[in-house]
C-alpha cells in the first residue's frame, strides 16, 4: 500500500480569473498548472492518491459551490477516482475531512501544491506537521498573487524558506517521487 497521497489546493478557476477583473494573476500560472498535471501523472502511475482541496466560499457569489469560478481549474479536474475534499477555512484539516480520509488511506506523507501560498498553503503544511505527517513542499508547485508589499515570487522564495526549515522538505516538481 502506497503511503504517500498528492494534496492540490485550491487550484479553483476563479482565482485564475483575478487577472482579468482587477489585473492579479497567479505568478507562473502556465507553470505551476504544468507542474501539477506532472504530479498529477507521477502519483497516478504510482497508485498514489490524489486529493483535491476545494474552498468553498460565502461570502464571494461568484465562487460559491457549484458556480463555475469554484470548480477546480479545467486543465487539472479531478477524475473519477480522485478524492475532493471540501474546506471552510485556509487550514485544509480545520472542520473537514481531510485527516479521516488520509487515515482511512493509510497516508502518512504528503506532497502538497497548490494556491495561496501565504494562506491555505502555509496553514495546511503547518497544520499536516503538527498532526505528524512528513510533507514535501513542491518549491515549483504552489503559487500566489503579488500583495501590496511583497511580489509573489519573493512570497514564495520566503514561504519555501520557512517551511522548509521545519515544516517540510522542499523539492521541485521534477524530483518529487511517490513511493510507499
Amino acid at each position: 500500500m502506497n503511503t504517500t497521497a498528492l494534496l492540490v489546493i485550491d487550484v479553483q478557476l476563479g482565482i485564475f480569473m483575478r487577472k482579468h477583473h482587477d489585473g492579479l494573476a497567479i505568478y507562473r500560472e502556465e507553470a505551476l498548472l504544468e507542474n501539477i498535471k506532472t504530479l498529477i501523472d507521477k502519483a497516478k502511475k504510482a497508485h498514489s492518491p490524489v486529493i483535491f482541496i476545494q474552498h468553498v466560499y460565502t461570502d464571494f457569489p461568484l465562487m460559491e459551490k457549484g458556480q463555475p469560478l469554484w470548480e477546480v481549474h479545467p486543465d487539472i479536474m479531478p477524475e473519477q477516482d480522485d478524492i475532493v475534499i471540501e474546506k471552510y477555512h485556509a487550514d485544509a484539516f480545520c472542520e473537514s475531512s481531510l485527516d479521516d480520509t488520509l487515515k482511512s488511506h493509510g497516508i502518512v506523507n504528503l506532497v502538497i501544491t497548490g494556491l495561496q501560498t501565504a494562506y491555505c498553503v502555509d496553514t495546511t503544511c503547518r497544520r499536516a506537521h503538527s498532526l505528524g505527517y512528513k510533507n514535501i513542499l513542491v518549491t515549483d508547485g504552489h503559487s500566489t498573487l503579488d500583495s501590496d508589499i511583497l511580489k509573489a515570487e519573493q512570497i514564495i522564495a520566503h514561504h519555501n524558506s520557512v517551511l522548509g526549515s521545519q515544516f517540510a522538505e522542499l523539492v521541485p516538481a521534477f524530483d518529487v517521487v511517490f513511493n510507499s
